[in-house]
């Protein structure tokens, strides 16, 4: 960690009412994640039969529903917009969606309804493997993971016209569910990522526009299996927020000064 880094950290600690409204609420409600500046909404709902659809809140509170073309219709499955940052100021949604065979394949969907749907080269092709397209930047950049086709993670950068960039932090490890992924990008390229290393320990990382990679790890995280510093949003000045996990397995946030 750079000694010059500076942090803020915290524990929200919920309600037993809350704790237990989320664990017995069914998940039939959308759940609504990114929105542009202008107050539109993309998120998630599941249907009656719990199938993943996106859905578009315009601020005139008119909804529009959407699927990517190959998405499954099956129990649990379907398309997600990307948790992070999903739409950007000009109305274009990321995300991924999961077809029939539980493969994961990343789409970026036009103001317009149009769809681009992508693979990252060296994603794998079976059951919970693909492409993760999990953040867009105001520029439509978008960054996420991919999983090959031995269970490792690996980070990716694709810009507008489709050029993807793939990267691993120095340390990650090369397991199943070990390795790199992207969270929140800035205008200027700036990347937050985290990384799994060789004993499941995860750790802080920021990737420069040159391609540097930092590492970093939170004062107080954890340093056995699952525990650790998991960045996740970026903004324009370089601060970052995320989450890390202590040695007793209890979750605080955290935001990170350069």
């Amino acid at each position: 960690m750079c000694i010059t880094d500076s942090y803020v950290r915290w524990t929200v600690r919920l309600p037993p009412s809350m704790l237990r409204t989320r664990v017995l609420a069914p998940t039939r409600v959308p759940f609504p994640w990114p929105s542009t500046p202008p107050g539109a909404i993309a998120g998630v709902y599941h249907d009656t039969d719990d199938v993943i659809h996106g859905f578009l809140r315009t601020p005139d509170g008119s909804f529009t529903e959407f699927d990517a073309p190959g998405a499954d219709t099956s129990p649990g499955l379907g398309t997600i917009v990307a948790g992070v940052d999903g739409i950007t100021p000009a109305g274009v949604i990321a995300g991924f969606y999961v077809d029939s065979s539980n493969v994961a394949h990343g789409y970026l969907r036009a103001r317009d309804g149009g769809f681009t749907t992508f693979d990252v080269s060296g994603a794998g092709t079976g059951p919970g493997q693909g492409t993760f397209n999990e953040n867009i930047g105001v520029t439509a950049t978008t960054t996420g993971w991919y999983i090959d086709s031995g269970g490792a993670l690996h980070a990716f950068l694709r810009t507008p016209k489709g050029a993807i960039t793939k990267f691993d932090a120095p340390n990650a490890g090369t397991g199943a569910g070990q390795g790199t992924s992207a969270g929140g990008i800035t205008p200027a390229g700036v990347i937050a990522c985290a990384f799994s290393d060789a004993n499941n320990v995860y750790h802080g990382c920021v990737r420069a526009r040159d391609g540097a990679i930092s590492e970093f790890n939170v004062p107080g995280a954890g340093t056995g299996p699952g525990q650790g510093t998991i960045p996740s949003v970026i903004n324009p000045a370089g601060v970052i927020t995320g989450s890390y996990a202590d040695a007793n397995n209890v979750f605080h946030g955290f935001l990170r000064v350069p």
